[in-house]
């Protein structure tokens, strides 16, 4: 094990990263913040083929920062699906986008 590419080969990896910063307007408890969320969580994860994840305002019951992963060899593929995720998210009724971030890495 080392630092050489699996099958000696030269090949380019790009790992994107979409943060998603949602308001959560009609949740008075954590309790209906996490139904909102699980719920978007689900329905991204089984829909796309991404990594997704609750990083940040955990015990605030109107705002959910989330995390998405994609990893691909071309970087503007990856740039547009998470776009269209982006979208995705903007359509969802039971929460707003406040801001987004996408990053390549």
């Amino acid at each position: 094990m080392g630092s050489n590419p699996i099958g000696g080969g030269r090949f380019t990896m790009t790992v994107g990263v979409l943060q998603l910063e949602l308001s959560i307007p009609d949740a008075f408890s954590l309790k209906d913040k996490r139904r909102v969320v699980k719920s978007l969580k689900d329905r991204i994860a089984h829909g796309h083929n991404v990594s997704i994840a609750e990083v940040g305002a955990l015990d605030e019951h109107r705002r959910s920062i989330l995390a998405v992963a994609m990893v691909g060899n071309d970087s503007g593929y990856i740039v547009g699906a998470l776009n269209k995720l982006v979208d995705y998210v903007r359509m969802n009724p039971a929460s707003g986008l406040d801001d987004f971030q996408i990053d390549l890495l």
